[in-house]
């Protein structure tokens, strides 16, 4: 793995930089990125971060690749499925973009599948993280990660921690359906026993009657998935409950431990234990370097988001390049597929059959970091290595 990490990342690097002796700028078309994002509603705080990693690539690699210049096109679809289907059909017929991005939940990735194969439309998703997101076309290759890759990684932890008896509690849509059914069968397999299942509204949830039921239940411990946005509103309510000093031990995919949310949630979230693909404390030298570029132009820390649009765009960007520049949806495609990078939350790689990503999956705990501004980080301490989406593996 390391020694491909190597040869693509000289080959990228090669490609990157001759790339513009291929074409003259003044000849090409841009070439245009259509990146459709939550920016306002419930899950704002997905497309503030995507947006500004995108804008982070660009400041750092530039606006032309291989003779063409980048033209982003970014709207607004406020996480409406409707919303987004229609911009991203006004998208591909009159702004003719070559590659749409975004999606911030799984829903919008559905609605837009179709145009993207009819169009024949390269579709890089780098949020939504139900599994069977890729499978809606051949054209869609996903820059995040999947529910079923952090879910069996956090069940296999805490089946071999002393975790007997779970109640699993996650939003009722697709990744939360994806989450407890894979928590539920490694748990399972694990000899553990899941003596609840608990699903809250995806939209506007009140958390607090479930969490009732959580308590009447007494459980080992409570397992939750909850969207990117909505863990500080579901930590306050733990708290009011008491459910954090009752003795149930929370366990977590890292959406509910959010980067950008975190240090809202106050001590509540001290020690919970979690699964996920990026942290903000991740150790690599590739991350401090990208979170101090961040932070610098955004005065605000980079989430697992963030990183998943930074690495869509260098994933676009080795494409166009090596296309030469010409690009065109299957060529495009096709260059995607297989790429093998350094990213800042670790190697990856885009699986060349299934189009999705594999990466490492760290377990960490929710630790206040003295030497990082005394400011509470998910702080990784195991690491699964190379973790493909488990629902595509069989």
């Amino acid at each position: 793995m390391k020694r491909r990490l190597a040869l693509h990342a000289l080959a990228g690097s090669a490609a990157l930089a001759a790339a513009p002796l291929v074409v003259r700028a003044a000849d090409a078309k841009p070439f245009k990125i259509g990146f459709i994002l939550p920016m306002t509603g419930q899950s704002a705080s997905t497309g503030k971060q995507i947006e500004a990693a995108v804008k982070l690539w660009m400041a750092q690699n530039g606006t032309t690749v291989a003779g063409r210049k980048i033209e982003l096109i970014l709207k607004d679809d406020a996480g409406t499925a409707d919303t987004t289907r229609r911009i991203a059909q006004e998208m591909v017929v009159n702004d003719k973009v070559d590659v749409l991005a975004g999606f911030g939940l799984t829903p919008l990735a559905f609605a837009t599948a179709p145009i993207a194969t009819q169009s024949k439309t390269p579709m890089v998703v780098t949020a939504a993280a139900t599994s069977a997101i890729t499978e809606q076309s051949p054209y869609i290759v996903r820059t995040s990660f999947t529910l079923p890759q952090v879910s069996v990684s956090i069940a296999e932890w805490a089946g071999k921690h002393g975790i007997k008896s779970v109640v699993t509690f996650v939003a009722d849509y697709g990744p939360g359906i994806d989450a407890e059914k894979f928590f539920k069968s490694q748990f399972l397999l694990n000899g553990g026993k899941v003596i609840g299942e608990i699903r809250s509204p995806l939209r506007s949830p009140d958390f607090a009657p479930f969490l009732q039921k959580v308590a009447d239940q007494k459980p080992d411990a409570v397992f939750v998935f909850l969207p990117s946005g909505q863990g500080a509103a579901f930590m306050k309510q733990f708290a009011e409950r008491g459910l954090d000093k009752s003795g149930i031990k929370l366990i977590a995919t890292g959406d509910v431990t959010d980067d950008d949310q975190l240090n809202d949630m106050g001590d509540v979230a001290l020690g919970i234990v979690n699964s996920h693909h990026y942290s903000a404390a991740h150790p690599s030298a590739a991350n401090k370097k990208f979170v101090a570029a961040f932070e610098a132009a955004n005065k605000f820390r980079p989430n697992f988001m963030a990183v998943a649009g930074y690495d869509g765009m260098r994933v676009i960007y080795a494409a166009l390049a090596a296309t030469k520049g010409a690009g065109g949806g299957d060529a495009l495609l096709a260059a995607m597929k297989g790429q093998v990078f350094e990213s800042p939350r670790g190697p990856v790689l885009i699986d060349a059959q299934t189009r999705d990503i594999v990466q490492d999956v760290y377990i960490r705990k929710v630790e206040r970091v003295p030497a990082m501004g005394n400011q509470l980080y998910n702080v990784e301490f195991d690491v699964q290595k190379q973790v493909k989406d488990p629902a595509k593996t069989k």
